[in-house]
């Protein structure tokens, strides 16, 4: 895919600066609109790398979850707590990654009602190769070393509380 033609300013700077004329100067208008433009970005590179394999961002980040767990299992409302999507969201990418047959979904035994979903051992192959290639991209990150990507986390970790992703410690 062919990279478009770079603009001869920043648009997100130019919007800034006529927002301030019409509106008053408001930082936080700059910066939303930095971060969605930094989730498209990401996004779209982060899937490049993994579509080879088959596979969105999120259903490579169902499949490191499993990876992650003692069983390499999971109920399917775990996987939607964790990754903290929709139940139908959960349930459409665990049904690609079966199809795929990097997923097994069963019953689960502990809950009447819900569903087991574990990974195979082809979903650990593709989750341990896409893994490598992504860790070699530096997850579309390597304009920034180490120590920033940590600022970025903490920078964004007060956003996540408030919208209470998690209790803070």
């Amino acid at each position: 895919m062919p990279k478009p033609l770079s603009l001869a300013f920043d648009p997100i700077a130019r919007a800034d600066e006529l927002w301030k004329q019409r509106w008053g100067s408001v930082p936080s208008m700059g910066a939303i609109t930095s971060i969605m433009r930094a989730h498209q970005i990401l996004l779209a590179e982060v899937d490049a790398v993994v579509k080879p394999y088959g596979l969105t961002f999120a259903r490579y980040e169902a499949l490191v979850l499993l990876t992650f767990s003692k069983a390499g299992e999971l109920p399917m409302s775990k996987i939607g707590e964790r990754l903290m999507v929709h139940p139908t969201s959960v349930t459409n990418t665990v049904d690609r990654l079966v199809r795929s047959g990097l997923v097994d979904k069963r019953p689960n035994p502990n809950d009447g009602r819900g569903t087991l979903a574990s990974i195979t051992d082809k979903g650990r192959e593709v989750c341990d190769a896409a893994t490598r290639d992504l860790m070699a991209m530096e997850f579309g990150l390597g304009a920034y070393d180490a120590e920033e990507c940590r600022e970025i986390f903490a920078m964004l970790r007060p956003l996540r509380v408030a919208a209470h992703d998690f209790d803070e410690e």
